[in-house]
């Protein structure tokens, strides 16, 4: 028979084991994301990650001031996403500048398209 111990144990490792492939995915947005929103939203998917992280070691090892860490993350992850927002709302632009590649691709459609004469 299986002790809840052991169930418990089971789950939290193959916790650890999702949020670890969720990190990994979400850090590599940052890194490659193309927008500023789109990186802003990963950072603040790393907080929820990092919560996830904090939440399953205070289950695992049966220590509750953990929780009150996760609470406090979420909180100071939370202005941090509205202090991102209204950077990029007072920038105004949220698009990457076009590569090199893109601005020879128009300039050269533009050149095809005049008429000759």
């Amino acid at each position: 028979m299986i002790t809840p111990a052991a169930i418990i144990t089971a789950a939290s490792s193959g916790a650890l084991v999702i949020l670890g492939l969720a990190l990994l995915l979400t850090v590599w947005r940052v890194i490659a994301g193309p927008t500023l929103p789109d990186r802003i939203l990963a950072l603040d998917m790393l907080t929820g990650i990092a919560i996830g992280f904090i939440a399953v070691i205070a289950i695992k090892t049966g220590f509750s001031l953990y929780i009150d860490i996760a609470i406090s993350l979420g909180l100071v992850g939370f202005l941090a996403t509205v202090a991102f927002a209204r950077f990029v709302l007072s920038r105004g632009s949220i698009k990457s500048p076009p590569s090199a590649a893109a601005a020879k691709g128009k300039a050269k459609k533009r050149r095809t398209g005049r008429k000759r004469q």
